[in-house]
Order: structure tokens, then sequence, then C-alpha cells
């Protein structure tokens, strides 16, 4: 009896293991890109970033303003992106079988937890390379 079960659900074990590695991909790359675009903002902003530091801004608040910017992204993406999934629950509720939930909250939490983990190390890099701008060399840059 196992071994017709085993049969019937493998199709669905194949693209489940297929769905998470691609879902491992796309959380590498959402955190790469994020990196990128917090970073060239970074870079793109030298010349602000120096001139606050300049006026008496500390490195704490360097930090925050490009963190805090960076992560108010990212929760306005998982905004849309929880929202969108509860939208599609309807569709993955004829493709789960069992006891499995489409709308099942530890899921979307750890999800979510997961994809913020990743944007935090995301915006925590390009935000420290900010606090190390020399406002002078930044006040030169053209």
């Amino acid at each position: 009896m196992e071994d017709r079960l085993a049969q019937n659900y493998w199709p669905y074990r194949v693209f489940g293991g297929l769905f998470a590695i691609f879902a491992a991909i796309a959380l590498l790359l959402a955190s790469v890109g994020l990196y990128a675009v917090i970073a060239h903002s970074v870079s793109q902003r030298t010349q602000e970033i120096g001139v606050r530091m300049a006026l008496g801004a500390s490195s704490r608040q360097i930090h925050r303003l490009v963190f805090g910017q960076g992560m108010l992204q990212v929760l306005i993406g998982l905004a849309v992106g929880v929202t969108a999934a509860f939208g599609v629950t309807r569709i993955l509720r004829t493709i789960l079988a069992g006891n499995v939930s489409p709308t099942d909250p530890a899921t979307f939490v750890t999800a979510s937890l997961l994809l913020a983990v990743a944007a935090l190390l995301g915006c925590w890099i390009p935000a420290r390379r900010a606090m190390g701008v020399d406002p002078v060399v930044a006040l030169r840059q053209e």
C-alpha cells in the first residue's frame, strides 16, 4: 500500500523539490539584488552622506538612514508579496494533499522571516560602507 502511495505522489515530491531549489535561488537573487540597489544608492549619495557627516551626523545616524531606507523597501515588498500569496491560495488548494493548508500561518511567517533576514544582510553591508565615508573625500568628489 505504501509503494502505491509513493508512486501516486512522486510527481509532487519531484516538483516540490524543484520548487524548493528555485525558491533558494530566488532568495539568493533577491538578496544580491537588494544589496546591489542599496549599494548603488549609497554610491550615488556619497556627497549627501559626506555633507551630513560634515554637518555633524554621527556614523550611527548615517547607518540608520541607509539601513532604514533599505528595510522600508523590504517591508513594502513583503506586504505586497504576502497579500499576493494569499490571493494565490485558491489555486494551491487543489494541488495540496492531506492536512496541509495553503494559508498556513507558520509557513507565511517562516518565509517572511527568512526573506527579512536575507534583506537585513543585503542592507547591512552598504550601510556599514556608508558609515566609513570620509566627508572631505566625499565633498571633493563630483
